[in-house]
C-alpha cells in the first residue's frame, strides 16, 4: 500500500515539477499574495479530476479524439502567446512593479488559471494518457497510485503558490519583475508557439 502510494507521488511529483504556464502564473500570483488560496484550489482539484479521469481509463477513450486535443491545442496556443505578450509589455514598459502594486483582480485570476489549466493539451498527455497509462499497469492498486499523484500535486501547488512569498525580499527590488516578466513571455511564448506549430 505505501509502495504505491509513494510511486504515485513520485510519479505524480516528476510531471508537475516543471516549467510550464499554469506553474509560472501560480507562482507570479504568490509572489503577488494575490488569491493565492483559491488559485492553489482550482490547480490542485482540477489535477485530481484529471488523475481520477486517467485513473479510471479514460485516456484510451481520448487517444480515439486527436481532433478535441488538437482544438484544445489551437487555443491554448492563442492564449499563452496573448498572456506572453502582455508579460512582455510589463517587462519593457517605463513604469515599474513591486509586491503591493497591480494585483490580478480575484475574478480575472480564477477565469486565467482555469485558462492555463484547462487550454493546455500537455496537462492531458501527462495527467490523462500518461499518468493513467501508468497507473493502469498497477491493475487494482491504480487508485492507491492515483491518490499518491494527487497527494503530490496538492502539496506542489501548496508549496509553490504559498512559499512564494518567502521570495518576498528578492522581489522588493524593481528589477527582479522585470526578470520575472521576462521569463515568464519567455516560457508562455514558446509553449504557444510549441502547440501552435505542432498543429500546423
Amino acid at each position: 500500500m505505501l509502495a504505491l502510494l509513494l510511486a504515485g507521488f513520485g510519479t505524480g511529483l516528476s510531471l508537475i515539477v516543471a516549467i510550464g504556464s499554469q506553474n509560472a502564473f501560480l507562482l507570479q500570483q504568490g509572489l503577488r499574495g494575490a488569491a493565492v488560496a483559491p488559485l492553489v484550489v482550482i490547480c490542485a482539484v482540477s489535477d485530481l479530476v484529471l488523475i481520477g479521469l486517467g485513473v479510471s481509463g479514460i485516456g484510451a477513450v481520448l487517444k480515439q479524439w486527436p481532433t478535441a486535443i488538437g482544438v484544445i491545442a489551437v487555443g491554448g496556443g492563442l492564449f499563452l502567446l496573448g498572456y506572453g505578450a502582455l508579460a512582455a509589455r510589463r517587462a519593457f514598459r517605463p513604469s515599474v512593479m513591486t509586491i503591493g502594486e497591480e494585483r490580478t483582480p480575484l475574478r480575472k485570476a480564477v477565469l486565467a488559471c482555469v485558462a492555463f489549466t484547462w487550454l493546455n493539451p500537455h496537462v492531458y498527455l501527462d495527467t490523462v494518457l500518461l499518468l493513467g497509462s501508468v497507473a493502469v499497469a498497477h491493475g487494482d492498486g491504480r487508485w492507491l497510485f492515483g491518490v499518491g499523484a494527487g497527494i503530490a500535486s496538492a502539496v506542489w501547488f501548496s508549496a509553490l503558490g504559498f512559499g512564494a512569498r518567502r521570495l518576498a525580499g528578492v522581489f522588493a527590488k524593481p528589477v527582479a519583475w522585470r526578470v520575472l516578466d521576462v521569463l515568464i513571455a519567455v516560457t508562455m511564448t514558446g509553449l504557444g508557439m510549441t502547440m501552435l506549430l505542432g498543429r500546423v
